[in-house]
């Protein structure tokens, strides 16, 4: 029982970052919720994460205002456990700056008409496919396989089809993929196969693997796009989450805007190098067990990537969605002032 509510618990963070699993319909939910969060002012900040991977990347900048350590700006930081808190204040005008789900961010700059830009890519892919055993070594060897994934009609079945498309595998015809409604499911119905394959996030497979060392995170769905790009002139990247600003806000405040950017940076940097001091904060902030961060951190693929990059990357991502099912993307593809601070 004890094991069931842990691993639950890893799968609402998991849930959260895999709100990229959000949909256009998700997305233009009206802002009718009211979440006590105060409108900026010349002196207040507020800023809103999910859940999981993407408020990890954060956790020194939240703590640094916490403790005081920052002084040139009040900070209201909140940590959200779905994506459908944060869109409505974002609409309203409640919240400056959140991070969320890259094609969410694409979603709600065609729903407000431009109203929101995106600052940066704050986590790369976190999905990974896993087995029991060692017969996964390349995307090709799952082959005749079957997948137990969640997610379909949403961004990673759109990853994982672009994926094995890319590499000569007809997705209806050479595997079978059985689509749960969530990645418990999937887990369980790995345990049980004698020969299947799951596609799960990070950091629910490090959750997995500390109470079953069976579960091998075989292949990361991250490298193997990246593989897919080589040599392409203008690669994208398999990403996860970004953060984005109200365009109003960065109009009337964009030496806050860089001021953001810095902290956050520095705070990225200090996770991805300090990973055990790192992951004591994610747990005291309650967004996921320390012993799990501390071993899940390194897959979780948290990066701070802007301007001419974040767009490279970024449109190249939303081009794929996009291609596969336009409203994943919010009916069009961002124009270019969608990116922040790229030429």
């Amino acid at each position: 029982m004890k094991y069931m509510k842990k691993v639950l618990a890893i799968f609402a963070a998991s849930l959260a970052v895999l709100s990229l699993t959000v949909s256009a319909s998700a997305a233009s939910t009206e802002a009718e919720t009211e979440t006590g969060l105060k409108p900026f002012s010349a002196d207040s900040l507020n800023i809103c994460a999910l859940k999981g991977p993407t408020a990890m990347g954060m956790i020194k900048y939240m703590n640094d205002a916490d403790t005081g350590a920052l002084t040139d700006y009040s900070y209201d930081f909140r940590i959200v456990s779905a994506v459908d808190e944060v869109t409505p204040q974002l609409i309203q005008g409640n919240v400056d700056i959140a991070a969320v789900p890259a094609n969410l961010a694409s979603v709600l700059y065609n729903k407000t008409e431009g109203g929101i830009k995106v600052l940066a890519i704050n986590t790369l892919g976190v999905l990974y496919i896993c087995e029991m055993g060692d017969s996964l070594n390349s995307i090709e060897d799952l082959k005749g396989k079957t997948i137990f994934a969640s997610g379909k009609g949403a961004t990673p079945e759109y990853a994982l089809s672009y994926i094995l498309r890319e590499n000569g595998i007809d997705p209806e015809k050479d595997l079978t993929i059985e689509w749960k409604s969530e990645h418990t499911e999937c887990l369980t119905s790995l345990i049980s196969s004698a020969d299947g394959a799951a596609l799960l996030p990070q950091p629910f497979v490090t959750a997995a693997q500390q109470k079953n060392d069976q579960v091998r995170a075989a292949l990361d769905l991250t490298a193997e796009w990246d593989r897919i790009q080589e040599g392409k002139e203008n690669g994208s990247s398999m990403l996860t989450g970004v953060v984005v600003a109200r365009t109003a806000f960065l109009d009337e405040h964009p030496d806050v805007a860089e001021a953001f950017l810095d902290h956050y940076k520095e705070s990225v940097d200090f996770v991805n190098e300090n990973v055990e001091e790192a992951a004591k904060l994610i747990g005291q902030y309650d967004i996921v067990a320390e012993d799990v961060a501390v071993k899940a951190l390194p897959a979780c693929n948290i990066v701070c990537i802007t301007a001419d990059e974040m767009k490279q990357k970024l449109s190249g991502y939303l081009q794929v969605l996009n291609d596969q099912n336009p409203q994943a993307v919010g009916g069009a593809l961002p124009q270019d002032d969608f990116y922040y601070g790229a030429e």
